[in-house]
């Protein structure tokens, strides 16, 4: 019977929310985004529906992101919105009497208040079991990094609300550091800088897409420009403007500068023969904010280390935390054995 008790890895993200299953990888990749009605509180929809509902939605209905800086900002929701994924996966009809055994990532330096309440979260969702995995461990296991030897190991997962920078080595953080600054915050100064410098109000979608399209963090070869549709301020009306990409990498300086300086600060701590192995292994860099263009060579200039862009930065955290379940089921069986 234990065999068919569904075990799932859950990367519950500010921005996203991946799922990863036992003998099938991610099966689902979801924005962690809910629409609800606020005359009824019902949930209206989850995940990629919701989003196409961000800044679009009439007075009864407001689309919300119940994660904040990687943890648990409205319980409720995040509960619904846990819940409606397990039935998307599980299966409805099945979730009742098959409670699937979870893992589900938290921020390296989350407290133990925040990390209960994930937990409580996805029980009272429908999980027979939950348990909570470290954010960088998770991200290097799913980078293939060879944690479980004695060397050192650094990783630098960028995700939407949170930085986790940390040192592994056998199998165990040495020493890391949270940032509650990563993707989201580099989308809100970009919509001060539209705002502050054309008179143009975006949201939250469109500041995302001109960082992915011409966002960087160190010079480009080519630099480029980007049309920007918004409200203009002075006249209230529908206005576009252009903006180069140099404008967008100057706006970005202080949340790039900010994680820069703290993976200095974790190298500082670092024990000596740590530092040591990681000039020769590099830095791996995981989570969405590592496909900002040119910030892994801008790290390198600033600690004289190389530094590499996993393979799929965006699937790390939820394939490691998949692996990692794997690894305690694993253990389980051999202490019954």
């Amino acid at each position: 019977m234990l065999n068919i008790i569904p075990t799932l890895g859950v990367d519950l993200g500010t921005a996203n929310i991946l799922v990863y299953v036992h003998g099938k990888g991610i099966v689902l990749r979801e924005p962690s985004v809910v629409a609800v009605s606020t005359q009824t509180r019902r949930v209206l929809a989850v995940g990629e529906e919701a989003r196409l509902m961000l800044g679009r939605t009439p007075g009864n209905i407001v689309a919300i992101r119940p994660m904040s800086d990687g943890v648990i900002a409205d319980y409720t929701t995040t509960r619904k919105m846990l819940e409606y994924l397990f039935r998307k996966v599980v299966g409805r009809n099945r979730l009742p009497f098959m409670k699937p055994r979870v893992l589900l990532c938290v921020p390296s330096q989350v407290t133990s208040v925040e990390r209960r309440a994930v937990e409580q979260a996805a029980i009272a969702a429908g999980a027979g079991d939950a348990r909570t995995i470290e954010e960088p461990m998770a991200a290097a296991i799913g980078a293939g990094m060879p944690i479980n030897r004695p060397g050192g190991n650094m990783v630098v997962d960028i995700g939407g609300g949170t930085t986790d920078v940390a040192v592994i080595s056998l199998g165990g953080i040495v020493t890391s550091e949270s940032l509650r600054v990563a993707g989201n915050r580099m989308d809100e100064v970009i919509i001060r800088h539209v705002r502050t410098s054309h008179n143009l109000m975006i949201g939250e979608r469109t500041a995302e897409e001109i960082k992915v399209k011409i966002g960087s963090a160190y010079p480009l070869e080519q630099e480029s420009r980007f049309d920007v549709k918004g409200r203009d301020m002075v006249e209230g009306l529908p206005k576009t403007v252009q903006i180069t990409s140099e404008e967008v990498r100057e706006a970005l300086t202080e949340p790039v500068n900010s994680i820069v300086e703290k993976v200095k600060r974790v190298l500082e701590q670092t024990p000596p023969e740590l530092a040591a192995d990681i000039i020769g292994s590099g830095i791996v860099l995981t989570g969405g904010g590592a496909l900002l263009q040119g910030l892994d060579r801008l790290l390198a200039a600033a600690t004289g280390i190389p530094v590499y862009v996993a393979e799929d930065p965006l699937s790390c955290v939820a394939i490691g935390t998949g692996r990692a379940l794997e690894e305690m089921n694993a253990i389980r069986k051999s202490d019954k054995n």
